[in-house]
């Protein structure tokens, strides 16, 4: 550590993000600080789904990767964070849809991905809830859910290199980062990992919100054993303009189900949108009908960070020495936390990662480079 320095790494943002890459560089002898600003994000809107992810060859190769190390996480992980291998059955609405659900069975065994193809009767018997009629499903079992801030929050406690400090970072440049008290920090490396909050350190950052509602039901007597996600959620989750809707039902431990999913750009209004919200129910309702008797408890909204090719940025910052970023995840945060922090602590220790990282790396976007294409 340089002289003066506050630590080896500061890492601004204490979500699942941060915090795994805290957690990844203390294994690595490293002296972590985490600056929190308390505000809250993405980690504790999400559903904390862990997913296999395959609407590019990066997007799978990072999910796949994560989910291999969360399941190496999995005896370690105290029962507030709620980890469950409840696995994922991506439903086909009829047939035809069994067409996507055999493509995609394809595209994950080639890259190592365990799946169970189901007709419609074998999906019946293990989902008795799910509407008559759908033309089965695609089970990728080794996916799973947990609580993500109880998950961040162990990531944080789990080595005594690292330590956090409350405070909103004003701005930041290479080595140095000022609070808004007017303190300045210094460190040889310095990660900003706090999601779309970013863009107010780094405005080049090609980072843009995406809103997303969740509704949450009472507890039941379970009903629901899987993940239930539509096949068409990956189009959903990756439109790049309008107002989108997509079935995702998740079984809570509690025996409450999670609803979700929608999407709406370029808006911060943290308010639920009825608009916007009854028609994502109605959508569930449509795979799920006995939920229209459930009594829904909460609806809440959260942000999630997208970037244009959908994929994070996780690399040092190709003008600025010494900065480095872990932004962009979207709704993938949860699932690749794990992997987007080895990957980056392998680069910023100069060891080869265990995947590719040029698809992620911050110099792909001309806002980052200052080069005109």
């Amino acid at each position: 550590m340089s002289h003066g320095a506050e630590a080896d790494v500061i890492v601004v943002g204490a979500g699942i993000i941060g915090a795994a890459c805290a957690h990844e560089l203390a294994l690595r002898g490293l002296r972590v600080l985490v600056l929190d600003d308390a505000v809250g994000g993405a980690t504790g809107a999400g559903m904390g789904h862990l997913v296999v992810m395959d609407d590019n060859p990066a997007e799978l190769a990072l999910s796949h990767y994560s989910i291999e190390l969360w399941r190496q996480f999995q005896k370690r992980l105290p029962t507030a964070c709620a980890y469950r291998n409840c696995g994922t059955l991506w439903l086909a609405a009829d047939s035809a849809e069994m067409d996507l659900a055999r493509a995609k069975q394809r595209t994950l065994a080639e890259h190592g991905v365990a799946t169970q193809l189901l007709d419609a009767t074998h999906l019946a018997k293990l989902e008795p809830m799910l509407r008559k009629g759908l033309g089965g499903a695609l089970k990728i079992p080794g996916d799973g859910i947990l609580y993500a801030p109880a998950t961040a929050q162990w990531l944080l406690e789990s080595h005594p290199s690292i330590s956090r400090r409350r405070g909103h970072v004003r701005h930041v440049a290479q080595d140095r980062l000022e609070l808004d008290d007017g303190q300045l920090l210094h460190a040889p490396r310095i990660l900003v990992a706090n999601g779309f909050g970013a863009r107010q350190l780094l405005p080049t950052l090609p980072l843009r919100p995406k809103k997303g509602h969740l509704l949450i039901t009472d507890r039941y007597p379970r009903q629901v054993n899987h993940q239930l996600v539509e096949l068409g959620y990956a189009a959903s989750a990756h439109a790049s303009n309008g107002t989108s809707v997509a079935f995702n039902v998740q079984p809570r431990p509690t025996g409450q189900l999670l609803i979700g999913s929608s999407r709406q750009f370029d808006t911060l209004d943290p308010q639920v949108d009825p608009e916007v919200l009854a028609p994502m129910l109605r959508r569930a309702v449509g795979y799920l009908p006995e939920l229209a008797q459930l009594n829904g408890i909460r609806s809440w909204t959260g942000f999630r960070s997208a970037t244009p090719d959908g994929l994070p940025i996780l690399g040092e910052h190709p003008q600025q020495p010494g900065l480095w970023l872990a932004v962009g995840h979207e709704g993938l945060g949860v699932t690749t936390a794990p992997a987007s922090a080895r990957l980056l602590a392998d680069l910023m220790c100069d060891r080869p990662p265990a995947i590719d990282p040029r698809p992620y790396l911050p110099g792909r976007f001309t806002s980052l480079t200052g080069v005109t294409p």
